[in-house]
């Protein structure tokens, strides 16, 4: 090629450079969401999540990308996925449950995390104060004190032969031990504390129950038990046991009974704030939110299955009633 025509070449190739880089597409901000429970048993969640974020005008795909990970109730596999995220350099974080919301906080101290937790954020160390995070960190706690007891409570109007109610915790969780234990001495039920951090340790405790008489379960509000709603409805109507659970899709499994927050409503709150934060807010301004809305869901087929009546009284009151 003689000299003159390759600088003519690279004089054009040089211009077109700029047109080249201007009709590329705009990098879309990423959102990594990051959870300690499963996809299918937070299908909802992240619906609630997503249509938020839809009305913030954030659209997944258009105008934003999401990388999710599930841990599915390995706890062991959140610091990884956390570091994960911090490399792949997300906009925002959104942690579900207080394992993954302090995996994300240990992994940085710079990208906004939104939680959103049943555990108080204080106690469990995210946050220093709830109306002044003060910090990269901020979101929706689910009220959830008492659950237990009203829990039991429930257990034993519709189940008012049960002589024996167990709760089912798990040990990393501390407050739902003492939370059991007080409930039996505020209603006067007879109960017993059983744990479990594996899915062998739940096959074994459904095993025990009858070694221990027990008439009915309550399963703790916990992300690793989130993760085993098919485990729980399958073994619950394989021995025939009156079981209650915080979420709403473990009674459209088959389980008799659930009740706890209403976490569709929590994500709802943290689209909002993660909308917010896109569009330039900063999580140290934005105080954590109460989520205060729970629900009541009750499955008759399986109570007339386990030859229980529920009361007009519960029935009342239930915002959902599967027949």
């Amino acid at each position: 090629m003689r000299r003159r025509e390759f600088i003519t070449l690279l004089g054009s190739t040089a211009a077109a450079w700029p047109f080249a880089a201007r009709a590329q597409p705009p990098v879309k901000p990423l959102i990594g969401f990051l959870n300690s429970a499963s996809p299918s048993a937070y299908a909802p969640m992240v619906a609630a999540f997503q249509d938020a974020l839809n009305q913030m005008g954030f659209v997944d795909g258009r105008d934003v990308a999401i990388e999710y990970h599930w841990a599915q109730g390995d706890y062991d596999l959140l610091p990884w996925f956390a570091a994960t995220l911090v490399n792949h350099k997300v906009a925002v974080i959104i942690s579900g449950g207080g394992p993954a919301s302090l995996a994300a906080k240990s992994a940085t101290t710079t990208i906004p995390i939104i939680f959103s937790s049943r555990a108080d954020p204080v106690e469990i160390g995210l946050i220093n104060i709830l109306k002044q995070p003060g910090s990269n960190v901020t979101g929706v706690v689910s009220t959830s004190d008492g659950f237990v007891a009203k829990q039991i409570e429930l257990m034993h109007t519709v189940a008012p032969s049960a002589t024996l109610i167990a709760v089912l915790v798990n040990p990393s969780n501390p407050k739902e031990i003492s939370e059991a234990r007080d409930a039996q001495a505020l209603l006067g039920i007879k109960t017993t504390v059983l744990q479990a951090r594996t899915g062998r340790d739940i096959d074994a405790t459904f095993a025990k129950l009858a070694e221990l008489k027990v008439d009915a379960l309550v399963i703790g509000a916990d992300p690793y038990f989130d993760s085993q709603l098919d485990k729980f409805a399958a073994l619950a109507a394989r021995f025939g046991t009156p079981t209650i659970h915080a979420l709403r899709e473990f009674v459209t499994l088959g389980g008799l009974m659930s009740y706890g927050a209403d976490l569709p409503n929590a994500y709802r709150l943290a689209g909002i704030y993660t909308g917010r934060i896109l569009n330039g807010e900063k999580p140290a301004d934005l105080p954590v939110q109460l989520s205060t809305k729970v629900e009541l869901v009750i499955n008759l087929r399986t109570a007339k299955t386990l030859d229980l009546t529920v009361p007009q009284s519960v029935l009342d009151t239930a915002n959902e009633v599967i027949e």
